[in-house]
């Protein structure tokens, strides 16, 4: 892994700390001066991901049965239920073929005022 080497004065420190601190962490040499001293910043313990510290979440309500898809069946019944009234029937379902022609519309005629 490649490590890259930064030194930048303590005003450039102050206002970047937030940038320099994750490039810290990203294992990254952040190097500041002040007071004509030379200080490193240098992140506590192993390494650790961005990931690695997400606390997960139960998105799924206890008691659900993940095996049990009988609800994804309903639930796209009513999806095309919905998409036919909406749209017509799906073409090559055999629907449209005994549906009654569509009458055309009629066009607009000009009145003159």
């Amino acid at each position: 892994m490649y490590t890259y080497s930064m030194e930048v004065p303590i005003t450039q420190f102050r206002r970047e700390i937030f940038t320099l601190t994750n490039r810290a962490l990203e294992g990254g040499e952040v190097w500041f001066t002040h007071k004509g001293r030379r200080l490193k910043l240098v992140p506590e313990g192993k390494p650790v991901s961005r990931l690695s510290r997400i606390t997960p979440l139960d998105i799924v309500a206890e008691g659900v049965d993940l095996e049990d898809d009988s609800w994804k069946h309903e639930m796209m019944r009513a999806w095309e239920r919905k998409w036919d009234e909406l749209l017509g029937p799906m073409p090559g379902s055999g629907e449209e073929q005994f549906s009654a022609p569509k009458p055309a519309t009629a066009s607009r005629k000009h009145v003159k005022a």
